[in-house]
């Protein structure tokens, strides 16, 4: 096998065994090589479309007042545990994008007051190329890719619409930002240095991510990863980072040239 030859493996232990895959097939693609004919098509379930996920009830009588009279908040890390599902029903029913099934390292977190849940985020791997933070970083191609596991996204954020209490947003971006990286360190033995997210320009002004120090990065190409064509084919989206360390730049660009 071609990883184990290689040794290449993640910051985990596991074999890259996907991330090998892809590369194959993107060099046949590119005429490099030639890969033996396909003996089979294994039933691959991710392929498939997978089932959203079903409705929790959630108690939705309205929530308001001012920051300190809500009195304790607690984050909970939800994946693999009884609140995944609530956090998942969550997402699908009360977030503009839905839920989409992660993937990769991947946190879910919900936010509770006295057992009644009143927001959720979720965080996962970093897309491999995003300008605006590549150039606000300064990594070369190779440190990049010897990197890029040291960065986290921030795929959704969500304050649940029964919810208004001003300054809400900004303060629980300030404490999910202090917590992501430890709970990231337990569960995946790696650290991460930066925290980055998408704001759509057509929706938001990303106001609350500005009151929690998040800066911005600038626009994305409205492109997307995998596009062929050259031309926007989805909304402009605002990249805002946030830097976990003050010489984040020290561990992102070590390694490679």
């Amino acid at each position: 096998m071609v990883c184990e030859a290689w040794n290449w493996r993640q910051p985990n232990g596991q074999l890259c065994d996907m991330i090998c895959r892809s590369l194959m097939l993107q060099l046949e693609r590119q005429g490099q090589l030639t890969l033996p004919a396909k003996k089979c098509n294994p039933n691959n379930p991710l392929a498939a479309q997978r089932p959203k996920p079903p409705r929790v009830e959630a108690d939705q009588s309205p929530i308001s007042g001012r920051l300190k009279e809500l009195g304790s908040l607690e984050i909970r890390q939800v994946r693999r545990s009884r609140w995944e599902g609530l956090w998942g029903s969550l997402i699908e029913h009360h977030h503009y994008l839905r839920y989409c099934h992660p993937v990769g390292e991947q946190l879910k977190y919900l936010v509770f007051r006295a057992e009644r849940p009143i927001a959720a985020f979720g965080f996962s791997s970093a897309p491999r190329h995003l300008g605006p933070r590549d150039r606000f970083i300064g990594w070369s191609t190779l440190q990049r890719r010897a990197n890029i596991h040291r960065i986290a996204t921030n795929t959704r954020f969500l304050i649940l619409p029964w919810v208004s209490v001003p300054h809400l947003a900004s303060h629980l971006l300030a404490r999910i930002a202090r917590r992501v990286p430890l709970d990231w360190q337990q569960i995946y033995h790696h650290p991460i240095y930066f925290l980055e997210t998408f704001v759509d320009t057509e929706r938001f002004s990303g106001t609350c991510y500005r009151a929690a120090n998040w800066r911005y990065l600038g626009l994305t190409t409205g492109r997307g990863k995998d596009d062929q064509t050259h031309k926007p084919n989805r909304s402009i989206k605002a990249v805002w980072g946030y830097a976990l360390s003050e010489d984040f730049r020290r561990y992102l660009c070590a390694g490679g040239t």
